[in-house]
Order: structure tokens, then C-alpha cells, then sequence
């Protein structure tokens, strides 16, 4: 077992090491074997190659057997390659059903057709998983992977809308929608993916100029396709973070949340001086807050969440909290009320005045109170969706259980945003986003071996493997006449 690498986005040494390990995974040496002939689906074929771990370890890299991995890929654009078996895998279904030991996937044009044992290929590519885990693709979190490449480059970021002169010009504007500036092609995608991460929640978010009310958002698959998976969500920011968009004072916020209510259940006129909204938004916010998806209120404060639950039940409006720092003060009366919260679970000192009392044990509490816990992360999230499942790894380590912890990364996240009958569990009738691990998936130092979108695997490179495998070889020979690797002409690549 390892510590987890909590990454310098955190800049904390953890404070906990993972030690769980469900029972049956395992890390055989040969890899996936993939196989026409069901009656065969050994090892053989495999060799060479090194693969980096997280750890500065190397380990053996699977070869396909019967060709190399870009032959797979490029038959993967065909129609055929939509259809899969996985063989003898321990399926993490994420439903029910739990977690099923030498289980077989059926892949029929992109969807899974069944979960069983003994499937019949019917001459569809065979994947041998050998005992290993397989799981759908994860949640990334609520972020913004694809509206943000270098989040200290103003034109590279298109998350929040600030129209206003400052702080104390408030410009509220919920038919902002962020979907529209997704970038499929951007850097973060493929680094996400190849660690297992198929979805994200894109979150519009506030600033000064703007509004508590970021916009509208959506969940997006790293599937390299541009529309959302499913619909349109709004966000909300309360408590200290947004008080200067309201005065100085979090009260406003609730005398301001009501006004925009009234404004949008045409209780105060459109004409009115005092009125907040476009046409657009009244008609945006209206949908919303009658729509059978929550909205999405970033609180962490349990007096905040508490005041938020009341105006909640006030209104009739369903919300899931985002961040909740202090959620686990008030289980009982989140589980009451069917909130689900998306904790960080690293998010454990009192950084703030939010967060007096925060705990490393947030998402166990919660759990044990019967709430949905999901995960999400406070800082820099979309550049560290990778390390998401580390994150739910050490909620594990403080009492949240295995199960819980990987349902928190795929079937909450899918049912509480909207998109449960397409993704989220390894289930009859889902898309085929499957994930096929080399060890426990919530432990830092287990690896992706191979992701797949509607049953076609994902060429499992980005931009920082490509750059490991540039760096981490061995000088140029001088005595040789081979140059620098920066120089095109030199040197064997």
C-alpha cells in the first residue's frame, strides 16, 4: 500500500495513507491480451515496453497479441470496433448488483448488451482482463476541463461572464452558458482520460462583475465530441467566497435570491427599476427553478447550509451542494431533505472562515447520515481531474466505504446531473465507457491500463506522456554525432 501524492495543486503532504484493497483485484504482468478466439484468451504475444508509474517505477507494458496498439486504433474508427467482450474482469458495476468477480462485458454497437459470466463473442475483439478491475468511466468533478487550457491566461479561460464594473456592479445573467466555448481539442482531455476520467461537470462560475448566479453548465464526456451529455444545470455561489458580489454581507444574498425569484415568477414586474434580469434570463432562471435537475450551490458553512435547505423547502427548489466543507455538521438535516454534496476530501484544515471546521472525515460522516456523497475538487480542478479518485481513495482511508467511495465517482455524479440512463454504471443498455485497471482505481499508485467510449478504445497518450517519453531516455551519444533531442537531426527517437 502507498501514501497518496496529493499533488502540487494542494501543496499538503497527505495526511493519510489509503489502505483498503477490495478483495479480488489483481495486477497480472501480461495485460489485456486481446484475442479474436474466445476459447482463447491467454497472454501470449505480449513483450517489451515500459510503462511509467506514478511512483517512478516502471512496469511491464502490455502488447496487444496479434498486432500493435495502433492497429487497434485505427480499426477502432470502424463501425465493428464498437462491439467488445471483456472477458473474466471484477466488474465494479456501480449499481446494485456491486462489485461481480470473473464477470464478462458484452459490447453490441457501443452500448453494453450484457453482464455475465460464459458470454458468447459471436466473432466481436475479445479483451482477456484477467481477474483486473473494470469500472466505468469516472467523474472528473465540477470544473472546467475544456473552457480553461492555462488558467493564469485570461483568453484561454471562458468560465465566468463579469459584465459589471466590479463588485459593487452586479450584473446577473443565468442564460450564460458555458457549454458554448467547450473546446473538444483542448490539452486537458486527453491528460484527464488516460487516467480514467469520462466526465466532467462544466460549471459556470462567478466573479467580480458578475453574479452569485454564474450561469448554466453541463456535463461533457472526454469523448472528443463537442455537445453536452445531458442537460443544462445552473450555478449558484453563496456564503464568503461571494459576499463581495453582495454588499459586503452573505444576508444579502438571500434578499437578493428572493428578488430574482419573484422576478422570474413574474411577481415583480419586468419594467420595474429595481429588476435584475433580461428577458432571457427571467425565462432561463424560470426553467431552472422548476426543472426536475437541482441547482448547483457552491456552500461550504453549515449556517449557510442550513439557511439554504430552509429557502430550499420555501420555494419547492431541488440543489446539490458543491464543496460543503462543513456539510458533515448538518447530515441528518441534509439526508432529510435528499441533498447530495460533492466534497473535497482533502479540504480538511480551516483555510477559511467557511471551513472553521472541516474534516477529513466530511464524506464518511455524510455517508453514515445517508447522504449521496460525490467529489469534486477546490483548486485548480480541471488541470488535476486525474487525481479525483486519489481524493475519494483517502475518504476510504477515513471511514468512507470502498463501494460508496466509487459510486461518489460515477452512478451520484450521473443521476444527480442528469445523465444516469446514458453513463455512470456497467449496466444493460449504457454506453460502453469502461475503464480496465492494473489495481485498486482508487489508489495512487494504480494505472489505467485501457479506456473505452461506446466500446472503442482511447489511443492512451496526452501531451505529458508524450513529453515523459521524449525526456525519459537516455543522452545522446557526442561521441556518435547525435544532437540534442530539441534538434530534429539528432540522434535515434
Amino acid at each position: 500500500m502507498s501514501r497518496h501524492d496529493c499533488g502540487s495543486s494542494h501543496g499538503l503532504d497527505c495526511r493519510s495513507g489509503y489502505s483498503h484493497d477490495p478483495a479480488g483485484h489483481s495486477s497480472p504482468d501480461c495485460g489485456s491480451g486481446y484475442s479474436r478466439d474466445p476459447g482463447k484468451p491467454g497472454c501470449t504475444g505480449h513483450g517489451g515496453g515500459e510503462r511509467s508509474s506514478p511512483a517512478g517505477r516502471s512496469r511491464p507494458w502490455p502488447l496487444l497479441q496479434g498486432g500493435a496498439l495502433a492497429v487497434l486504433l485505427l480499426a477502432s474508427t470502424a463501425a465493428a470496433a464498437q462491439d467488445l467482450l471483456i472477458r473474466n474482469a471484477t466488474v465494479h458495476t456501480a449499481t446494485a448488483q456491486g462489485t461481480l468477480q470473473g464477470t464478462d462485458v458484452l459490447v453490441r454497437n457501443g452500448r453494453i448488451a450484457a453482464v455475465g459470466t460464459g458470454l458468447d463473442a459471436g466473432g466481436v475483439p475479445v479483451v482477456n482482463a484477467e481477474g483486473r478491475p473494470l469500472t466505468p468511466t469516472l467523474f472528473g468533478g465540477i470544473n472546467g476541463i475544456g473552457i480553461e487550457e492555462v488558467s493564469g491566461e485570461s483568453a484561454t479561460v471562458d468560465g465566468r461572464l463579469t459584465l459589471g464594473e466590479g463588485a459593487h456592479d452586479m450584473r446577473v445573467r443565468p442564460e450564460f452558458d458555458v457549454t458554448l466555448a467547450y473546446n473538444p481539442d483542448s490539452l486537458l482531455v486527453p491528460v484527464a482520460r488516460v487516467e480514467g476520467i469520462g466526465f466532467s461537470l462544466l460549471a459556470a462560475g462567478t466573479g467580480s462583475g458578475g453574479s452569485i448566479i454564474g450561469g448554466q453548465g453541463a456535463v461533457m464526456r472526454l469523448d472528443g465530441g463537442d455537445a453536452p451529455a445531458g442537460p443544462k444545470l445552473l450555478f449558484i455561489d453563496l456564503g464568503g467566497r461571494a459576499a463581495n458580489l453582495t454588499g459586503g454581507s452573505r444576508a444579502a444574498q438571500w434578499m437578493l435570491l428572493d428578488q430574482l425569484v419573484d422576478e422570474a415568477e413574474g411577481r415583480l414586474p419586468p419594467a420595474s427599476h429595481m429588476a435584475l434580469l433580461t428577458p432571457a434570463g427571467r425565462a432561463t432562471l424560470q426553467r431552472h427553478l422548476r426543472g426536475a435537475l437541482p441547482l448547483v450551490v457552491a456552500v461550504d458553512r453549515a449556517a449557510d447550509i442550513r439557511q439554504l435547505l430552509r429557502w430550499s423547502k420555501r420555494h419547492g427548489f431541488k440543489v446539490a451542494i458543491r464543496g460543503g466543507g462543513e456539510a458533515w455538521r448538518v447530515a441528518r438535516e441534509l439526508a432529510a431533505a435528499r441533498v447530495p454534496v460533492f466534497v473535497d476530501p482533502l479540504d480538511n484544515l480551516p483555510a477559511n472562515f467557511d471551513r472553521v471546521h472541516a474534516s477529513e472525515r466530511n464524506a464518511a460522516v455524510l455517508r453514515e447520515a445517508g447522504v449521496e456523497v460525490g467529489f469534486t475538487q477546490a483548486g485548480d480542478a480541471a488541470h488535476n481531474a486525474r487525481k479525483l479518485r486519489q481524493l475519494a481513495g483517502n475518504a476510504v482511508a477515513h471511514g468512507l466505504p470502498w463501494d460508496a467511495a466509487l459510486a461518489g465517482l460515477t452512478r451520484v455524479p450521473a443521476r444527480t446531473f442528469g445523465v444516469d440512463g446514458e453513463i455512470g454504471a456497467i449496466a444493460p443498455g449504457l454506453r460502453a465507457d469502461l475503464v480496465l485497471w492494473d489495481g485498486d482505481p482508487l489508489d495512487v499508485a494504480s494505472l489505467a491500463s485501457q479506456a473505452w467510449f461506446d466500446g472503442r478504445a482511447i489511443d492512451m497518450r496526452s501531451r505529458q506522456t508524450e513529453l515523459r517519453d521524449r525526456y525519459l531516455r537516455a543522452e545522446p551519444d557526442a561521441a556518435r554525432g547525435e544532437l540534442p533531442r530539441a534538434y530534429p537531426g539528432g540522434g535515434d527517437r
